[in-house]
């Protein structure tokens, strides 16, 4: 086995920084209407500034394959090209096709040379799991290197237009034309951006990261589904796919939105969360003391004092001052959060040879987990 080290981080955000009051010139009015939702959700989640692949009209600057090369360009330079990259493996949320796959196409946009390519899919933990992919073909020696990330293009998801037939299908049923809280939510809550890592069997540079463990739980063998796209809950709380739907149904129900029940999510997230992060901390023996910054994945600054006040009661309480976070300035990107605090933090001058960094990321869809634990050396 091979020792793997995290030698470099790069990021793309896409275009200025938007604040929360100019947000609806670029997702657009449903229905001509200010959301209801849109002030108790961001007052919530305390977010100032994300970033948006999009222009004032709403058109797409970016594809998501664009946001994961521009990021994974950033790790490229004389001493390290786009030809010597050996693995490329890719995690978000919201690829921008259905097929081919999110990592071949960001392949696509790279050029270079041949390599192995590995998509991650799913919701917040895909890019861990990318992550994770890159570091056991690194750490078994099959491959030299890995280009690992994170990224996601949401904001195209979420503009008016793709909530306006809904609103006149309601119109004709003569209900009210409002769209569903559990869609209307996640309007305020995500974000765009990419951000890759370069792994390798040796160190580079002044400043690397050692990944000494990965782990991952999923709780979906006991717990229902809470955030979803492509797809209707069934009052049995079952999915309907879209590909069993009529077509019609697509447009007037807007099943490609992104969908998440609160409820649930406040039920869950952060008991699962304590209970996993313990697991993981148990199994290899470390403790609170071993941990000197800790990078969680919050979706809201809501759910922060919640999160710690479980790590307290589970007896592996984290003191704030160890906790490195960037939510208010970029945003929910979710695959792609936690790469992104990894570069700040990076970035920041802060890191001391010996010290530890502990990246916690949490995932809604149906309650799964993924942990990573490094060294700075």
């Amino acid at each position: 086995m091979f020792e793997v080290y995290i030698n470099r981080v790069s990021k793309f955000l896409p275009n200025d920084p938007i604040s929360n009051e100019d947000m609806e010139f670029y997702l657009g009015k449903i229905n001509d209407c200010a959301s209801r939702a849109r002030r108790i959700v961001l007052r919530n989640n305390g977010i100032q500034t994300r970033y948006y692949a999009l222009s004032k009209q709403g058109r797409a600057t970016h594809t998501n394959a664009q946001l994961t090369a521009l990021a994974v360009k950033g790790l490229f330079d004389r001493d390290f090209t786009a030809d010597q990259a050996q693995l490329l493996s890719c995690g978000t949320s919201s690829p921008d096709y259905v097929m081919p796959s999110h990592a071949v196409m960001v392949h696509g946009e790279l050029g270079g040379s041949i390599l192995e390519v590995n998509s991650a899919a799913g919701n917040c933990c895909a890019g861990m799991n990318a992550l994770k992919y890159g570091f056991l073909s690194v750490r078994a020696g099959i491959t030299d290197n890995a280009i690992c990330s994170g990224s996601e293009r949401m904001s195209s998801w979420m503009i008016a237009d793709h909530f306006n037939k809904e609103v006149e299908n309601l119109k004709q049923l003569e209900l009210q034309p409002i769209v569903a809280f559990n869609k209307d939510f996640l309007r305020w809550m995500l974000s765009d951006g990419a951000a890759a890592a370069l792994l390798e069997n040796k160190k580079r540079g002044p400043l690397s990261l050692r990944v000494e463990w990965m782990e991952g739980y999923s709780f979906a063998h006991e717990l229902p589904v809470c955030m979803y796209a492509g797809a209707e809950k069934n009052e049995d709380g079952s999915l309907r796919s879209f590909s069993d739907m009529p077509s019609q149904d697509w447009l007037d129900k807007s099943i490609f939105a992104v969908k998440q029940d609160t409820k649930l999510l406040e039920q869950h997230i952060l008991a699962k969360g304590v209970q996993s992060m313990k697991a993981a901390m148990d199994k290899h023996g470390i403790g609170s003391d071993d941990i000197d910054f800790l990078l969680p994945h919050v979706s809201s600054h809501f759910f922060v004092d919640g999160l710690y006040d479980g790590f307290a009661r589970a007896g592996i309480e984290i003191s704030s001052n160890k906790w490195f976070m960037n939510l208010r300035e970029v945003g929910n990107v979710g695959a792609g959060s936690v790469y992104l605090m990894l570069e700040e933090l990076l970035a920041s001058g802060r890191l001391l040879t010996g010290q530890h960094v502990m990246l916690c990321v949490p995932e809604s869809a149906r309650f799964s987990y993924a942990y990573a634990y490094l060294t700075v050396c």
